[in-house]
């Protein structure tokens, strides 16, 4: 299969993303919509992954590519070909499906447990860390399932249509260094501190309890390896959802 990568920022690349494509024997490739690229066609691809990004998912005047973005999402949908989003591309397909999008009460940055829900399809563990990095939210669209619920996030994630479409709030692709790219730059819904300052500070993503240190994210590198694992689960069983 030949997938696109929609990256909405120049540090929230496609990290393990990339390389388990690449060993699965998938191609793919990066249409960066920051910096003004214009979105692929459908036909140029057999599946979407949108990446995260800091931008609000509503923040149209300020990113006029978001418009071409979410026209592309509402073909995709349609099209019968997997499409899965991250953090903020989740956020974009929740949307599209008739979902809010909100800011959440609490910024959650860093090592956070997810609890599967009940009728979750998703096959993962009953419980199991992943790492975070947002403060919008947004509720279960409708005819999807959910995939379970962290303690600042009652939705963590969905699987609509069978499974072809998936969002995740939790963020199972990254690795040690894509962390570190996130920790330089400010805290989702705090443009006051750069992530990576471990002090206080006025902003009330700061503030929040579901944020970590630098140092406390990092600390332990086989956190990134584990969620390998899960990373892994999820894609197979979104690839083979149209197979």
């Amino acid at each position: 299969m030949h997938i696109y990568f929609l990256q909405h920022a120049a540090h929230e690349g496609p990290a393990r993303l990339a390389d388990w494509l690449a060993g699965m024997g998938h191609s793919h490739n990066t249409c960066h919509l920051y910096a003004d690229e214009v979105p692929p066609r459908l036909e140029d691809c057999d599946a979407l992954i949108l990446l995260d990004g800091p931008q609000r998912h509503d923040a149209l005047e300020a990113h006029p590519w978001l418009k071409r973005e979410k026209k592309l999402i509402m073909r995709a949908l349609k099209s019968g070909k997997p499409l899965l989003g991250i953090g903020l591309g989740a956020q974009l397909i929740a949307e599209a499906l008739g979902a809010i999008v909100s800011p959440g009460i609490y910024t959650e940055a860093g090592w956070h447990t997810i609890t599967l829900a009940p009728e979750s399809p998703f096959d993962l563990p009953e419980q199991f860390e992943a790492f975070h990095w947002h403060r919008d939210i947004f509720g279960l669209p409708e005819d999807a399932l959910p995939l379970g619920a962290s303690s600042a996030s009652p939705v963590q994630g969905f699987a609509w249509d069978a499974g072809r479409v998936v969002g995740l709030q939790c963020r199972l692709e990254v690795t040690a260094s894509s962390a570190a790219q996130l920790l330089d730059h400010p805290l989702p819904g705090d443009t006051e501190r750069p992530a990576g300052d471990s002090g206080q500070s006025d902003g009330d993503a700061a503030d929040s309890p579901y944020v970590q240190s630098r140092e406390s994210i990092l600390a332990d590198p086989r956190r990134f390896d584990r969620l390998a694992a899960l990373l892994d689960r999820v894609l197979v069983r979104w690839l083979a959802s149209t197979a």
